[in-house]
């Protein structure tokens, strides 16, 4: 593809490297907050780095999303709306902040990827980028997800290397 894909064209592209997905165009969305930071999270999923995620639930409750489950698959766009990876949910646990595991924050592949860092950047994102407005508590239930990446765009991962 010589121009930027459209989410149809780019999971045309997963289906037909990977014939068993189904036909329905699974939703997009970027990690992160920013341009930036969309598009550092997505060179961790690309290198395989970042295999976890969390979530508020109280941005779930407040916004009315469906939550994530087990088999969901979704397409990850970049900082400038483009896909570029197909991950699909492989577990899905709700626990408090304040009980999230080391193993959870090193499958999210951030920092030093320790719980220490973990907690440091997920406060700041939870207190700064919240949509309900509760924004961020110690307790607060958090949505811990694992993935696996299906597909990958290898020419904009090789391009973006992680940080």
């Amino acid at each position: 593809m010589n121009h930027a894909p459209t989410v149809d064209e780019f999971w045309a592209a997963c289906r037909a490297a990977h014939p068993e997905l189904p036909d329905v165009t699974p939703e997009a969305w970027a990690f992160g907050s920013t341009r930036e930071h969309a598009d550092s999270l997505l060179a961790l999923v690309a290198a395989g780095i970042k295999t976890g995620t969390a979530s508020s639930l109280w941005d779930y409750e407040h916004t009315g999303d469906p939550l994530p489950y087990v088999g969901l698959m979704n397409v990850i766009l970049d900082g400038d709306g483009i896909p570029r990876a197909l991950i699909e949910t492989t577990s899905v646990e709700i626990m408090p902040f304040d009980q999230v595991p080391e193993e959870h924050a090193y499958a999210e592949g951030e920092g030093d990827r320790t719980l220490e860092a973990w907690r440091e950047i997920h406060e700041r994102f939870w207190t700064h980028y919240s949509d309900n407005p509760r924004g961020y508590e110690p307790d607060m239930p958090v949505v811990c997800e694992r993935f696996r990446l299906i597909h990958v765009d290898r020419e904009w991962a090789a391009a973006h290397p992680p940080e």
